[in-house]
């Protein structure tokens, strides 16, 4: 089996563009989605950094920007812990996880790059697992990694790590719900280390020292399912962080795999609505290869394209007054798509999208579902 043409490096970022992409997706109001805005709008990090601050200005309010100091102490410190930061495009970033939308600018990575270049299936359940479901997660993951498939899951207790225990010969992927130190939960720390031991990773796109919090488990799923070509739910129940990560992986275009359960335990009601929905069911591992062969020579077409190394020039900034007031005179609470906000303003597209950039990064700007935004009241 081979690695699809999407896992090929296309960047290598310098120990100086590593720093100002760090510094970047570090600073206040700016997540994953904004980040790639900057960068394709003004080619580098150190271009972005520059400008952030009075572009925040421009939309009505100051930001913190993240030190250098704060960002070379981390890089240090995910050294000392024997691990390195990769950007998007780079050889060792997951090739399909760079295909979604709020892909992370940066990884955290402990442990064997060659593991993260291979195609991987995500394995999620129940915490609170059966020991027939944790059996059977392992049989799943012992047939996948047979068949070459990295093994991805999240670390949690129950099918996650039965999942991983059983792929930790073949190869397996903890995504981190917090920073790279803080390995939740706690009781599952000798599982991590196994895992880099023998030859798997883990990966986190949160701060070193970052301890997770109930929201970041949804923000991790959407990891755990863009790192795979599908994802397998064992056991879940009708409201779980599983349906979650299933959800997202519909979403993002990968294919959503349940194992059917008895309806008399509430543990499989979420996986077997999956199922009436039009997930594929699983009762052996061929159901789950046999789905994915097709796609391993299909890979998904080239994300957005980023700046750097090569560094494109700042787009157009010839925003005045008048076009603010303009595009702040469209918006309103109520979601509007772009286009409408373009066409009742006469304004350039580049000039709308400029002017929204920088009201978001003063947190003023929400964005929704098919292109929509509105102002935060």
């Amino acid at each position: 089996m081979t690695d699809p043409p999407a896992g090929r490096p296309t960047i290598v970022l310098d120990d100086a563009q590593q720093l100002a992409w760090l510094r970047l997706i570090r600073s206040e109001n700016i997540g994953p989605i904004t980040f790639r805005r900057l960068i394709n709008h003004f080619g580098s990090g150190t271009a972005a950094i520059e400008a952030v601050p009075t572009m925040a200005e421009r939309g009505g309010r100051r930001i913190r920007l993240c030190p250098v100091d704060d960002a070379e102490r981390e890089i240090d410190a995910l050294g000392q812990l024997g691990g390195r930061f990769v950007a998007v495009g780079e050889f060792g970033y997951p090739p399909w996880l760079r295909h979604i939308a709020d892909a992370p600018p940066l990884l955290a990575v402990r442990g064997a790059l060659d593991c993260l270049a291979r195609p991987a299936v995500a394995i999620v359940g129940s915490r609170n697992a059966s020991v027939a479901g944790r059996k059977f997660a392992g049989q799943i993951a012992t047939g996948l990694g047979s068949a070459d498939y990295a093994v991805v899951s999240g670390l949690a207790r129950g099918i996650d790590a039965a999942a991983h225990t059983a792929a930790l010969q073949t190869g397996t992927v903890a995504v981190l719900a917090g920073g790279m130190d803080r390995i939740y939960p706690p009781d599952n720390v000798d599982l991590a280390e196994a895992i880099i031991a023998q030859g798997g990773a883990q990966i986190t796109e949160m701060p070193f020292g970052w301890v997770p919090r109930g929201r970041d488990f949804p923000r991790r799923n959407r990891i755990v399912s863009g790192v795979a070509l599908g994802v397998v739910v064992v056991e879940a129940a009708t409201r779980s962080g599983s349906l979650i990560t299933a959800r997202l992986a519909g979403e993002q275009g990968r294919l959503v795999f349940a194992v059917p359960g008895s309806p008399l335990d509430p543990r499989a009601a979420g996986s077997n609505r999956l199922i009436k929905d039009g997930a594929h069911m699983v009762t052996e591992v061929a159901d789950v290869t046999a789905e994915l062969a097709p796609m391993l020579d299909r890979p998904p077409p080239e994300p957005t394209e980023m700046g750097e190394p090569g560094k494109t020039g700042p787009g157009p900034d010839d925003v005045v007054d008048d076009d603010r007031s303009a595009v702040l005179s469209a918006l309103s609470p109520s979601p509007i798509e772009i286009d409408e906000i373009i066409r009742f303003t006469g304004l350039t597209p580049g000039v709308v999208l400029l002017v929204l950039l920088e009201l978001e990064l003063a947190g003023r700007l929400e964005r929704h579902g098919g292109q929509r935004v509105s102002l935060i009241p």
